[in-house]
């Protein structure tokens, strides 16, 4: 199963919309992390415009496909997916970082369309692990669970225990992907705590794994085809994907101090014009540079 051309242009631009809303918060709010939530745009932009059952007048229609975002500092992607899609006004990613707001971390009242709070690393696969449970005990055999893992929490422990539970439970209806953007807050993963062999990894806990490039629009939807409907044989499924952190602004890229950090509103006016250029759409800048605010920082540290 391949993209025609139309369809790899529209999910290119939802793409390119996922990062300019995602800059868009995160310099209004003056918090956020650039780095991790453009190295999935276009793993989201496959999952919400293309791949997923969804309804966003609809938000808990018992037959969605559900996706738990495990590394749920990159929220503000996930958000911009949102709004693109039709759960919520796009006005709202403003709120981000508010009292009342959009939170930092994902929280499942925040918004519809979130089906799980996080903050914590290394907890969102149990989280899907028992969705995918649920979907069994209800008879619903259609309906996938998906499941965004960063790479840097996958040196966390419970994220091993979730996906020997997963494969006890035969759980195919539960597809993991990892954003596997190669840096982490403080530095790279293989330099802080390495997590290769990765596939083998897997593989050793019983899942079916794939391994593709995060940026190739063709190569997501392709793998995500494949582990909903040729691979389901009682065992769950991991894309690898490996991406770049900050893919589409030259000095955030693979760079960790780009991990948590907001730009001025100058400098997130050069970045959103050089993301422009790259993806080689109009120019456009900042949307709030001449709007004079003054707020507290709500939120601090990672």
């Amino acid at each position: 199963m391949h993209l025609s051309s139309q369809q790899q242009q529209d999910l290119a631009f939802q793409a390119y919309q996922i990062r300019r809303l995602s800059l868009e918060m995160i310099a209004f709010s003056q918090w956020g992390h650039i780095g991790g939530s453009f190295s999935m745009a276009e793993l989201l932009a496959v999952l919400y415009f293309h791949e997923m059952t969804l309804d966003p007048q609809r938000p808990h229609l018992p037959t969605r496909d559900r996706l738990i975002l495990s590394k749920a500092h990159g929220s503000p992607a996930l958000y911009a997916a949102l709004a693109l899609r039709g759960f919520m006004p796009t006005e709202r990613i403003y709120t981000y970082c508010e009292p009342d707001g959009l939170e930092g971390h994902t929280h499942i009242d925040s918004a519809p369309g979130i089906e799980n709070s996080g903050g914590p690393l290394g907890m969102g696969l149990s989280v899907a692990v028992g969705m995918a449970m649920g979907l069994r005990k209800k008879e619903n055999p259609r309906s996938r669970v998906f499941c965004v893992l960063g790479d840097g929490e996958c040196n966390e422990g419970n994220v091993w225990e979730a996906a020997m539970s997963a494969a006890h439970y035969h759980l195919d209806n539960l597809i993991a992907i990892v954003d596997y953007n190669k840096a982490m807050a403080k530095g790279f993963v293989w330099d802080l705590m390495s997590i290769e062999p990765f596939a083998d990894k897997w593989r050793a806990f019983g899942w079916q794994v794939l391994e593709i490039d995060g940026h190739d629009l063709d190569a997501v939807a392709s793998a995500l085809h494949q582990a909903r409907w040729l691979m389901p044989n009682g065992k769950p499924i991991v894309i690898i994907a490996h991406t770049v952190k900050g893919k589409g602004i030259e000095q955030a890229e693979f760079n960790y101090k780009w991990h948590t950090h907001a730009p001025d509103p100058d400098t997130a006016d050069a970045m959103l014009r050089e993301v422009s250029r790259t993806y080689g759409y109009p120019e456009e800048g900042y949307s709030r540079l001449t709007k004079q605010f003054q707020k507290d920082v709500f939120y601090g540290g990672e």
